[in-house]
């Protein structure tokens, strides 16, 4: 895979993971939250589509070739929001602290500083790094 789709594909991640747990800031504090706790509330359904979202975004992570054991980490992660996320109210809450989605692309970006650094000097279309 050339560079030019690797930083497509990157960039994609970053932007759902974002968007998933960091997009929204409460005013005065430090603490971020996106969209996930918010379709949460959603009985039933929104925890299915949440979860959803975190295995596409393993599923774009997959195309670099990810190790076993980050590759279990990840979906470790997702499974972990996903089981305690569908418990009413404290699943919400917990969903909004854990960042299921950050975590996971942590977890990428370690991987990708490892195994291909020339991406860490290309610049990212304004998306900073998360580490």
């Amino acid at each position: 895979m050339d560079i030019t789709k690797k930083l497509e594909i990157l960039n994609r991640i970053r932007k759902f993971s974002r968007l998933m747990d960091t997009a929204f800031g409460i005013p005065g504090t430090k603490f971020r939250f996106g969209l996930d706790p918010i379709i949460g509330l959603v009985p039933g359904l929104g925890d299915l589509i949440s979860t959803i979202i975190s295995a596409y975004i393993i599923y774009l992570a997959m195309q670099f070739n990810l190790p076993q054991d980050m590759l279990g980490k990840m979906i470790f992660n997702v499974g972990l929001e996903s089981v305690i996320g569908s418990v009413p109210f404290f699943g919400d809450l917990f969903d909004a602290f854990y960042k299921s989605n950050i975590r996971n692309l942590e977890i990428l970006e370690q991987h990708l500083n490892q195994v291909d650094p020339q991406l860490e000097k290309v610049e990212f279309k304004g998306f900073q790094r998360v580490v």
